[in-house]
């Protein structure tokens, strides 16, 4: 499994006004480090070595350095502001290489089914992660699902996907993944489509929220791939 090392320094003035903006003007990202029966450590990590981890991918084991001693964690979540799209506070869960964990996996499709030449269906990409269970050392970044055999007949569920060996399904076999449907013809006109979509209410999904600063943030734990 790819292994991705950064250094990270203890953060110092805590619940000081101006602390979190001087941090990010160094280049420098606000995080913190938890679980594995210790307490939780707040630090600060460089924005490149944050960004290499998103860059090696969702689930990317890291060693972090912090004090001379080195621990095993996983990114649980990144926090990116709301207008610059720059990352602006990460997550680090201590892991052991000895223990299971269940973790979400983002699902990719490939292939191409005949019946969307043939009917002119569409995918539909119901799920888009699933949960799986596994070694740290076997937790894959991602799930290939081919679509290939699938028809307007028959979609695929979580159980019909494949997983790598040492990899549990935790997410109900019979959770609908992809399947494929056939557009109808009394599709509305555009001008339809966005006045419906602007009455409706904005769901708490796709609200930001607010860092110890008040400034606008987007959370993901799989935004950047």
């Amino acid at each position: 499994m790819e292994k991705v090392t950064i250094n990270a320094q203890a953060r110092e003035g805590i619940g000081v006004k101006g602390a979190l903006s001087k941090i990010r003007a160094e280049k420098n990202v606000p995080a913190v480090v938890y679980g594995g029966h210790k307490e939780p450590v707040s630090v600060t990590v460089s924005v490149k070595d944050l960004e290499k981890i998103i860059k090696a991918g969702k689930n990317t084991l890291v060693e972090v350095t912090l004090n001379g001693k080195a621990e095993l964690a996983l990114v649980k979540e990144v926090q990116y502001h709301a207008v610059t799209d720059k990352p602006i506070h990460a997550d680090f869960q201590r892991v052991s290489m000895k223990d299971k964990m269940d973790v979400v996996v983002p699902i990719r499709l490939e292939g191409t089914s005949a019946d969307i030449a043939q009917y002119g269906a569409i995918v539909e990409h119901i799920m888009r992660e699933i949960e799986v269970r596994a070694l740290v050392s076997a937790i894959p970044h991602e799930i290939v699902v081919d679509i290939t055999p699938m028809t307007i007949n028959k979609g695929i569920v979580a159980g019909d996907i494949k997983l790598p060996e040492g990899v549990e399904l935790k997410t109900d076999a019979q959770a609908p993944v992809v399947h494929l449907a056939i557009p109808k013809d009394d599709t509305p006109a555009p001008a339809a489509a966005a006045d419906a979509a602007a009455a409706q209410p904005e769901s708490s999904s796709t609200k930001g929220k607010k860092d110890e600063e008040g400034n606008l943030t987007k959370g993901t734990e799989a935004a950047k791939k």
